[in-house]
């Protein structure tokens, strides 16, 4: 049985607990967003759209401190990070607000008489599953751009994160969006596959794990359902022969560690050519003997607690299999000794092909560090992965970056810095890290339906 629950991770406490939505419940919230959809949402213009999302924003940005210490308590994220998080989600909501009637125009097509266009609709009510490891911004990647393309949302979010689950639904009431516009809902997995067989549901989007993709992937399919689905990742971290070392070192440390690893897209494969390979491992293990590892909401910490004690043992499980396969642990790899659920920042090394670990996906504050001989060894390593989400290449000559980028099979490179989110960036990955894209002028044409208006 799923519990909605707050476990703070720091003292272990359950805080508050809420009951899930019974089927009489599910029933009238899908009642209640389909009905507000047909008669008001779908038929405001962009413009009315906007002056409610704007508002969310603007309550977002005044109320910031409130919304990141529930983060803090909730999953553990370090206060300046949890701020971070809130100034990007309300970006992302006054970017749709501002963008929306730019990336919604009507596309004229050349025709050989008369004259055509295309038109972009919106879909209806979209269910989206979201995950905890950033509780509002992940939300605001589909809140933002489907409210304002005119779509309804019902969102269920993860079970550890409730509090700033309905948060973050307050936001659009007190802003003056019509009840069902955007509700918050708690379902178990079984309840939720019910869900999308529902009718009304037009569409599904889902940021998980790739086991949680294929669940879903598969119930919206068997419902003909469109779907986006973004399933974490194994990024790679390129630092090239010619690279600047000190650049990269800060990139790698931020890129891999941020949010205690806890990221899709974290740097969590470092493949660095063994010319800097000692340099590149020798600052990595001196940065991360500068966290500063405690109360997320104490003045001063850089890391808090992993999210749950379940994602702490999975980690801990992760590192012991790959060092009982012939992995080296450089630094690391046990839990702090202190109430809640810490960890230590930990590095591997020599993690061959036949390590179980080599394939998986690390969520926590584990850097696997790769030593390459050559440019091409690094673009096969970083291509033999089952996943494609994001990616990083570090080099002094920005063309031969740009080239190693393009031969990087994912769905996002960034060049001398770490893989990050911006609202104008979009956003998402290939093969097992999922298909489609959020953020961006791409994220608002995923549920719309592009209609043909032909005129003779």
């Amino acid at each position: 049985m799923i519990l909605y629950q707050t476990i703070n991770p720091t003292t272990e406490a359950v805080e508050r607990t809420f009951d899930l939505h019974t089927p009489e419940q599910m029933k009238a919230i899908v009642d209640r967003a389909e009905h507000i959809w047909r008669t008001d949402w779908k038929k405001r213009s962009i413009a009315e759209r906007k002056i409610i999302m704007s508002k969310a924003a603007d309550l977002l940005r005044q109320d910031r401190q409130v919304h990141a210490r529930l983060i803090a308590t909730e999953m553990g994220k370090a206060l300046p990070d949890a701020l971070e998080e809130i100034d990007i989600t309300a970006d992302i909501l006054s970017f749709y607000a501002d963008g929306a009637e730019e990336f919604l125009a009507p596309t004229p097509l050349k025709v050989k008489k008369g004259h055509a266009k295309i038109i972009n609709q919106p879909l209806g009510v979209i269910y989206c599953i979201e995950p905890w490891n950033f509780p509002y911004y992940q939300l605001a990647r589909v809140a933002g751009p489907n409210l304002m393309a005119g779509n309804v949302v019902i969102a269920k979010h993860a079970p550890n994160v409730p509090q700033c689950a309905l948060a973050f639904e307050k936001l659009f009431h007190d802003a003056g969006a019509p009840a069902g516009v955007y509700t918050n809902i708690f379902l178990s997995n079984d309840q939720s596959a019910e869900l999308i067989k529902d009718g009304r549901i037009r569409g599904v989007a889902l940021t998980g794990s790739e086991r949680a993709g294929q669940t879903v992937a598969a119930e919206a399919g068997a419902a003909l359902k469109k779907d986006t689905m973004e399933l974490g990742g194994s990024d790679a971290f390129i630092v090239l022969d010619d690279a600047d070392l000190e650049l990269a070192i800060k990139w790698a440390t931020w890129g891999r560690f941020a949010n205690n690893g806890q990221v899709c897209t974290a740097a969590k494969r470092m493949i660095v050519h063994e010319t800097l390979y000692d340099a590149f491992l020798d600052g990595i293990k001196k940065a991360i003997t500068q966290f500063r590892i405690g109360d997320p909401l104490a003045e001063g910490t850089t890391h808090g607690p992993m999210s749950s004690k379940r994602a702490l043992d999975l980690v801990l499980e992760q590192i012991d299999e790959a060092v009982k396969a012939g992995a080296t642990l450089v630094a690391g790899g046990k839990r702090i000794n202190r109430k809640g659920f810490f960890m230590e920042p930990t590095i591997l090394t020599h993690v061959q092909k036949d390590n179980p670990v080599f394939y998986q996906e690390i969520f926590g504050p584990v850097a696997v560090i790769h030593k390459v001989a050559s440019e091409q060894e690094a673009i096969d390593l970083a291509n033999d992965s089952p996943y494609g989400l994001g990616g990083s290449v570090f080099s002094r000559n920005i063309t031969r970056a740009e080239k190693v980028a393009e031969q990087i099979e994912t769905g996002m490179m960034f060049i001398n810095t770490a893989t990050a989110a911006a609202p104008e960036l979009p956003f998402g990955g290939i093969k097992n890290s999922g298909f489609g894209r959020e953020l961006s002028f791409l994220g608002i044409k995923e549920f719309i339906n592009r209609k043909l208006i032909r005129v003779s």
